[in-house]
């Protein structure tokens, strides 16, 4: 670690203390960035890296709602709008008990770079509540987001901050956030994406983040003249993203062979087929179920309850040549990478956000794994996102042939950016340079332009 990135990490830690995932997200992007501060000296004169790292604007605010029963719950809502130098705040909302502000900021701070790689003029943002949306009612949810938006309506705007879906905020909670922010603005505005699709959502947006993480994939594995045909992957987790990398996957002749929730995770040698993969999308979007049942109904299946004595996940144990990790944070260690070098991976694509520790990237990058990081592997749900703001501002729909066509060529362009750019400051084949410089970039010139503000 070089002085300047202690003393800035000393800085943060004091500023920011008992925040370890952001932390993390920081320290890595620093990392990159000394090899930026080298050659140009004024950023670091402008402050500008420090500048990124704090927020905006750190929104917090309570939730008061009232359940069927009649009995009166207590969460806690954030928006933390991080950097707006090229455009509205943009990124999700969390609906899960893990939500902190440690968690916020870091999925904030690594937005501010996800969207500056795609191009589109979109600021970082992050936002969510520790309210758990896992098996509860229709009504329930439909309360709780009403109580939610009827606080953060205020500080959000389709020119000023758009949200959009997470973990635990899907297509249903975007529609009751969405209508109660209608009823309180009185207006019909693209204030948040992944909406339905016949009042303003886009096609391929459910897919896109899972669909840009394989074709990030597919654009590091040309680089080495190959493909996914053939090939055995390992994905994890179980939701929207997982669901469309596995589809992606099998359309490009791979196999897809586990799938995880929280409880645990199947493995399935035979391969999760598009049959297959019709049932887990009907047992986790339809009724919520466990990934558990996919064992009871394939019975080739083995699966593998969560262990919390083992200090690896034996998901990433099994033999393959690709792995996509799209479930959450820090779900790779670095014995999760060590047992995934053993095992003959050589591309990992994150689908996830900031899915592999510090220890587990460093494996990575000192074994010449084409290591694809969250910020460039699966910028496409923000893209899609981006490309839904275009629709509504036009009040126009593009075909879905039209938005995969844009995805992947927004994948693409964002592969080309950090192989380019980690090339030119003599890193090649490094993407964690390449993403992390190439985000910086764009913001930091925008931010010198904009003067101290």
């Amino acid at each position: 670690m070089s002085d300047y990135v202690k003393s800035l990490m000393q800085e943060v830690k004091a500023k920011h203390p008992g925040e370890p995932e952001f932390h993390q997200a920081v320290e890595e992007v620093a990392e990159s960035l000394t090899l930026v501060m080298e050659r140009h000296p004024e950023y670091r004169a402008a402050k500008v890296l420090e500048r990124i790292i704090e927020p905006e604007r750190i929104i917090m605010f309570r939730v008061p709602w009232i359940d069927e029963q009649g009995e009166v719950h207590i969460n806690i809502g954030y928006r933390i709008e991080m950097n707006s130098a090229i455009g509205p705040y943009k990124g999700g909302l969390r609906f899960h008990p893990s939500v902190n502000l440690s968690i916020l900021k870091f999925l904030a701070f690594e937005q501010v770079f996800k969207n500056s790689l795609t191009s589109l003029p979109m600021g970082g943002g992050k936002g969510g509540s520790d309210f758990d949306p896992k098996g509860k009612s229709d009504l329930k949810i439909m309360r709780f987001c009403q109580a939610f938006m009827s606080e953060l309506f205020r500080h959000i705007g389709p020119n000023t901050d758009v949200p959009a879906g997470d973990i635990g905020v899907g297509g249903r909670e975007i529609g009751y956030l969405f209508g109660q922010y209608k009823k309180l603005r009185n207006e019909f505005t693209g204030v948040l994406t992944g909406k339905g699709l016949n009042w303003g959502g886009s096609l391929i947006r459910p897919e896109a983040t899972g669909y840009g993480s394989v074709y990030f994939a597919s654009e590091m594995l040309a680089t080495r003249g190959d493909n996914l045909e053939g090939k055995v992957c390992l994905v994890s987790g179980s939701g929207n993203v997982a669901q469309y990398t596995v589809e992606k996957i099998n359309q490009l002749g791979g196999k897809v062979v586990t799938l995880s929730d929280s409880n645990g995770y199947i493995y399935d040698e035979e391969g999760i087929n598009d049959e297959k993969l019709k049932f887990v999308m009907e047992l986790k979007n339809v009724r919520r179920g466990r990934i558990k049942e996919y064992a009871d109904k394939y019975k080739n299946a083995v699966y593998t309850p969560v262990d919390p004595n083992l200090d690896y996940n034996p998901l990433w144990n099994h033999k393959a040549d690709c792995a996509f990790p799209s479930a959450t944070q820090n779900e790779i260690n670095e014995k999760d990478a060590q047992n995934l070098l053993n095992n003959g991976v050589f591309l990992v694509s994150e689908g996830a956000n900031m899915p592999t520790t510090l220890e587990g990237v460093k494996l990575f990058l000192d074994n010449n794994v084409l290591y694809g990081p969250a910020k460039a592997a699966n910028a496409g749900g923000v893209a899609v996102s981006g490309l839904e703001m275009a629709q509504n501002s036009m009040r126009y729909a593009w075909t879905r042939e039209e938005v995969d066509n844009k995805l992947r060529q927004i994948m693409k362009n964002i592969h080309k950016t950090c192989a380019d750019t980690a090339e030119r400051f003599g890193t090649p084949g490094n993407y964690v340079n390449g993403a992390n410089i190439g985000g910086f970039l764009k913001v930091a010139d925008a931010m010198l332009d904009q003067g101290i503000v």
